[in-house]
């Protein structure tokens, strides 16, 4: 198994439409991930969410690649997961082909934003995918670069 890529998005929900939130959103990730991140657009139209096909601002997304994919794995392991409060391992839910994902509730655990710029609080959701890798390969990799996983049966 190898590392493909990992990419970091962030939902913008209900603030779709205010332009502070997404500009705060975008700071934020590009500050996280050396990256500037890209807009998604809405694939379907969801009437119930006011939604529809093509719509822009839907989602902010970065793709790590080489080098700055590496170098953001190990500041979220390293840097990032030990500041999470009552902290005790990330679950160890894969999907079938082996790719892992991580949803973060707060940006705040990142040293590099300051406390002026976590005041606007959103959550981010982290896919690292695994390039020929089942379940069980996939862990074990994840393991070796120090991703702290949950204990089974106890604390």
């Amino acid at each position: 198994p190898k590392l493909e890529k990992i990419v970091v998005s962030v939902g913008t929900g209900k603030s779709k439409d205010d332009k502070r939130h997404l500009e705060v959103v975008k700071n934020t990730l590009t500050k996280i991930t050396g990256q500037a991140p890209v807009e998604k657009l809405a694939k379907k139209s969801i009437a119930g969410f006011k939604i529809r096909a093509g719509m822009n601002r839907v989602g902010i997304s970065v793709t790590l690649r080489g080098a700055r994919m590496y170098e953001f794995l190990d500041r979220l392991v390293n840097i990032a997961l030990p500041r999470v409060r009552d902290f005790h391992g990330v679950s160890a839910k894969f999907d079938r082909v082996g790719n892992y994902n991580l949803g973060i509730v707060e940006q705040s655990i990142f040293p590099e934003l300051t406390f002026e710029e976590t005041q606007v609080v959103h959550g981010l959701q982290v896919t690292i995918a695994v390039k020929n890798g089942s379940e069980a390969n996939s862990r074990a990799l994840l393991e070796k670069f120090g991703v702290p996983f949950e204990k089974k049966g106890g604390r």
